[in-house]
């Protein structure tokens, strides 16, 4: 792997020296006699990033939910929504190429003080009250825009900051597993109480601890591609670098299908059919389920570590039918919920295998912007099935489009086990 010292905006943290003890980052730092996952560097990271997922649950339901309490109607809370998934669509390969060119580390600063100034602004502007959408929107184009900045580094840094990447995964993903639990249910609280402007608050003082802990980090050599090269040769290397790969373009090509056509349109289905027969209580309580499915997950996924990682993870993937053919089914309510939690632990097992090969296989150099080529690839899928759904059911009926995306998710995991470059795929091991 090329390392990129001279000339590169973070060598102002030259690398640790062996025999300096007082230096932090020697006992602490990965590839040390320090701890695997729990590193010096590793806690200001998971504290950064807990804090920045926290903030992004609250936004869409702290929005949607502020919008419709002042008046305004659905159409407009979903335009507000496409404000602020857009310029992430859009702009998240761009994303890849500024933080091999900055760092990864400097870009999540800047996306998480623009993230800052967005909310701000957002507080100010539910507390006075919305004159002009535009505004508003503006905003959303920001917090976009900084989310897309901030993805690329936020995969790309775990094996700066941890010798145990994959444990480092699971304990990401458990965190992340919380804060969607929690996030959307403070979000909700305050909302309820008309204080839509106190959670832009709160996200705000959540980006700016964020922020700090990410300036605490001391990475050291941190992998770069050539200096000198241009922003769209950059783009164009880090599409070799993901050609190149037959089981990393397999997975996405893959997933492109099952994005479409189950992952998409899950949700409003789900919606449509449980909230009418058991209400919205009882919807809310499945998802609650699911994210106790995906925090069990994330806790065995920090242990687990099996020799073909990607293989294991497409066998996990067999649980996620269970739920949209328990509603096709008309099962009860407790045996949905019990579907949802071996679904979430099923697709965090997948997450936490997927994302530890892509960082482990993948040179440091051209990290960012692979991971950005596959975000785009995969996430930007989920928006057209979502779209589609609607659609799909006027045409065949909720219980033939959930049916089909059962089949997909099956011929999904059939298809990662089946393609031998994902299935041979070996787990690197921990750094020594």
């Amino acid at each position: 792997m090329k390392e990129v010292l001279a000339d590169h905006p973070e060598a102002d943290h030259p690398a640790a020296d062996p025999s300096d003890p007082s230096d932090p980052s020697v006992s602490t730092g990965p590839g040390t006699d320090g701890p695997a996952i729990w590193t010096r560097n590793f806690r200001f990271y998971f504290t950064a990033r807990s804090a920045g997922l926290l903030s992004f649950a609250m936004l869409p339901v702290a929005v949607s939910a502020g919008l419709l309490s002042a008046g305004y109607g659905v159409s407009i809370a979903g335009y507000a929504m496409a404000f602020l998934v857009g310029p992430f669509a859009g702009l998240v390969l761009f994303g890849g190429v500024l933080a091999d060119r900055f760092t990864a580390r400097r870009m999540m600063i800047f996306a998480d003080l623009a993230n800052l100034t967005a909310h701000v602004l957002l507080a100010l502007l539910f507390f006075h009250g919305i004159d002009h959408l535009w505004q508003l929107y503006a905003m959303l184009v920001i917090a976009g825009v900084a989310n897309a900045m901030f993805q690329p580094g936020a995969s790309s840094t775990v094996p700066l900051v941890s010798r145990d990447v994959q444990g480092a995964n699971g304990v990401l993903r458990t965190s992340e597993a919380l804060t969607a639990l929690g996030g959307p249910a403070l979000a909700g609280l305050l909302v309820g109480f008309g204080s839509t402007g106190w959670v832009m608050v709160i996200a705000a003082v959540a980006y700016a601890t964020s922020a700090v802990c990410l300036f605490a980090l001391r990475l050291g050599k941190v992998p770069a591609p050539p200096a000198g090269e241009s922003l769209w040769r950059n783009l164009v290397g880090g599409w070799y670098e993901f050609r190149s790969r037959s089981w990393l373009w397999g997975v996405i090509v893959i997933w492109m299908f099952f994005a479409v056509f189950s992952w998409g349109p899950q949700l409003s289905l789900a919606a449509g059919v449980i909230v009418p027969e058991h209400g919205a209580t009882a919807f809310g309580l499945l998802n609650c389920a699911f994210g106790a499915g995906t925090v069990a997950g994330g806790l065995l996924a920090i242990r687990f570590k099996p020799e073909h990682p990607l293989a294991a993870g497409a066998v996990a993937m067999l649980a996620y039918p269970l739920y949209p053919l328990g509603i096709v089914l008309g099962w009860p309510v407790w045996l949905l919920a019990a579907a949802q939690v071996a679904v979430g632990v099923g697709i965090t097992i997948w997450g936490v295998m997927w994302a530890t090969s892509v960082q482990t296989q993948v040179p440091g150099e051209a990290l960012n912007r692979v991971h950005a080529y596959e975000v785009a690839g995969s996430v930007g899928m989920f928006p057209i099935g979502s779209a589609l759904a609607g659609p799909a059911v006027g045409a065949f009926g909720t219980d033939s489009v959930l049916l089909v995306g059962v089949v997909v998710a099956l011929l999904t995991a059939t298809a990662l086990l089946l393609t031998r470059p994902i299935r041979t795929l070996r787990r690197l091991p921990d750094r020594a």
